[in-house]
């Protein structure tokens, strides 16, 4: 027979009551890719394009190992471009092209 917690299921962002060590808060200055990550969120949410519940889902949905993989505001972009691709804003086709794109601005302006 199936016990109460049996029937439970643990989401791969739940970590509470977990093992692991302690909690050190730490406050930092946010990098340029936080801030526009940040801002771009923003005007998602104020376009009515992508929202708080939508977000939390798609962090929700990466996984486990993704989670602990990806940076607070990684995780958030990745999310955020699931849900403009399911809702067809854009293509993962376009998605790729506008990041090699940026990467390739990126590299340019390094050199």
């Amino acid at each position: 027979m199936t016990t109460k917690s049996e029937m439970i299921v643990r989401p791969a962002h739940d970590l509470g009551g977990l093992p692991a060590g302690p909690v050190v808060p730490t406050d930092h200055e946010m990098t340029p890719f936080e801030k526009n990550c940040h801002a771009l969120l923003n005007v998602l949410a104020a376009h009515k394009l992508v929202n708080t519940e939508e977000k939390r889902r798609g962090v929700e949905d990466l996984g486990a190992q993704a989670i602990g993989e990806l940076t607070y505001y990684e995780r958030w972009a990745v999310s955020a471009s699931k849900v403009l691709i399911e809702k067809g804003i854009i293509t993962s086709e376009e998605l790729g092209v506008r990041i090699n794109e940026i990467r390739a601005r990126l590299t340019e302006a390094a050199v």
